[in-house]
């Protein structure tokens, strides 16, 4: 079952694969960061549970620039490390993919650590994405 998480405790059900992608964050900073995100810039989070166990968590946002037009960008997608392999990553992207085109968005995008390679095997082989660029980060000192 997926469903989109709306509330703050959804949210902390979530944090626990979700920390898994970003090791940086704690619960506080997770909710805080998930609360203006979507206040601001209308991000969305949503999970597959089998059970009542989250496997996997997708973030994501509609979004608007010259390059790629009217898109979702995939912000977070990770699954929990013990259920890899089992088709919930695909299932997440299916659904946003679906959510996209419902509401009017011509492509989905996203980016990817370099290392991480098994994921990109993922999305270029098993999801048909293109990789048509870099992401270039400069951290304020």
């Amino acid at each position: 079952m997926i469903k989109q998480l709306k509330t703050k405790q959804e949210w902390l059900e979530a944090f626990p694969v979700m920390k898994q992608l970003r090791t940086h964050l704690d619960e506080e900073s997770f909710l805080e960061l998930v609360e203006e995100a979507v206040e601001k810039e209308d991000y969305q989070l949503a999970a597959l549970y089998e059970g009542n166990q989250v496997r996997a968590v997708i973030g994501y946002q509609p979004a608007i620039n010259l390059y790629n037009g009217r898109h979702v960008w995939v912000c977070d997608l990770v699954t929990d490390a013990e259920n890899r392999s089992n088709g919930y990553g695909a299932a997440l992207l299916a659904f946003v993919e679906a959510w996209g085109k419902e509401n009017g968005y011509e492509l989905i995008s996203l980016s990817s650590g370099l290392q991480r390679v098994d994921a990109h095997r993922f999305y270029q082989e098993k999801m048909n994405y293109d990789k048509v660029s870099y992401v270039f980060l400069k951290r304020f000192s």
